[in-house]
């Protein structure tokens, strides 16, 4: 049995290459453009997913913007960088690492609003009542 034939999944371009590449499709969306720049990729069930807003990040960081508020670069700073990824339990639950909840600095007892939008969830802390 012959083994099964995958297609190559080629970088994204990124700096100028990525800038020049932009210049020439002023006629696509914003989608189109990040898919012709290799911002899209097939998931095991065969749907296109288009990471639009890594293309947009990828654009920013040629063009040497930097829209961080202390105007220091996360790609600058030392130590480990929060890139945790998660994965919908047996039973249905969904866990957040505790790096994010450190990051948030999230007591025991907190309570968060859920809000859900098309492709996403937000947690907002909710404020206490006095």
């Amino acid at each position: 049995m012959m083994p099964k034939k995958t297609k190559k999944q080629s970088k994204p371009l990124t700096g100028q290459a990525l800038l020049t590449k932009v210049k020439t499709l002023n006629d696509l969306t914003r989608e189109e453009k990040a898919k012709a720049c290799g911002y899209s990729k097939v998931a095991k069930d065969g749907t296109e997913r288009i990471n639009v807003m890594a293309f947009l990040n990828a654009v920013l960081d040629a063009e040497g913007m930097d829209l961080d508020a202390n105007g220091k670069s996360n790609k600058k700073m030392g130590g480990r960088h929060l890139t945790f990824r998660t994965s919908v339990h047996s039973n249905g639950n969904l866990m957040i690492g505790s790096p994010y909840t450190k990051k948030m600095e999230l007591q025991p007892g907190d309570e968060l609003e859920i809000a859900l939008g098309r492709k996403h969830i937000h947690l907002k802390l909710m404020a206490e009542e006095d």
